[in-house]
């Protein structure tokens, strides 16, 4: 991969006036990631053609965990190539699981983890399925964000369209992470600071007892309860509000 886009893919585009094309490289799964960085990135001729490297969630195919650490460590030594997670769906899809909150959970974990590592951004491998969760070429029926029924024209909303929206709703384009360092291990967050100004934190709560915590910016406090297995945003205007 290395070579053919240093040799071949990148100069054809130079040389075709497309040089300003954005070209991601590995686009595969966080297992990987660090040591592909490592090759492509490491090599100053192959690098200068890759915008920033995408990467997937399904390295627990191989039976282990999530493996958000690498999208820290990718981002940590190349400091000026992005990451972005440019594919994540549900597999096995089953109507009767339409409402099942713990595929929202994952996508809600996986979402703050990875921008707490660095990610730039987080892009569902597809926001619109049929009843059948497809069209799928292979038969790999999965779950998405909306499914509709095309035979009733019913829009079905899941659980993880609603654990996006908490992210995508409030976290605008230009938005810069800041720091959010939960004081439990039960709580996971991650805060945003818009280009208005506003503050942005969402906190995610996957266990099964509502939590009582001290929300604090700067100098300042608030008292928050969030419910068991929930996730919320909470907002701070900025200068256009």
């Amino acid at each position: 991969e290395r070579d053919f886009l240093k040799l071949h893919l990148g100069p054809t585009l130079e040389k075709a006036g497309l040089g300003d094309k954005r070209i991601i490289v590995w686009d595969h799964n966080r297992d990987m990631m660090a040591y592909r960085a490592q090759v492509i990135f490491g090599d100053p001729e192959a690098a200068k053609y890759a915008w920033g490297m995408g990467f997937h969630w399904y390295e627990t195919w191989a039976g282990g965990e999530p493996m958000f650490g690498n999208v820290a460590a990718v981002t940590q030594a190349f400091p000026d190539k992005p990451v972005l997670l440019t594919e994540a769906a549900v597999e096995k899809f089953d109507p009767a699981r339409y409402q099942y909150w713990p595929n929202a959970e994952r996508y809600g974990r996986a979402m703050i983890n990875d921008l707490n590592g660095g990610a730039v951004g987080w892009t569902d491998w597809n926001i619109l399925l049929d009843q059948h969760g497809g069209p799928n070429h292979v038969g790999n029926w999965c779950f998405a964000p909306v499914h509709a029924d095309t035979t009733t024209g019913e829009l079905i909303y899941t659980p993880s369209y609603h654990y996006i929206g908490h992210f995508s709703r409030y976290i605008r384009p230009g938005a810069q992470r800041v720091s959010s360092a939960p004081s439990r291990s039960t709580l996971l967050a991650t805060a945003f600071r818009n280009e208005d100004g506003g503050l942005v934190t969402v906190v995610m709560n996957p266990t099964g007892a509502a939590i009582d915590y001290n929300y604090y910016v700067g100098d300042r406090s608030a008292v928050v309860t969030i419910p068991a297995h929930a996730i919320q945003t909470l907002l701070r205007a900025g200068k256009e509000h």
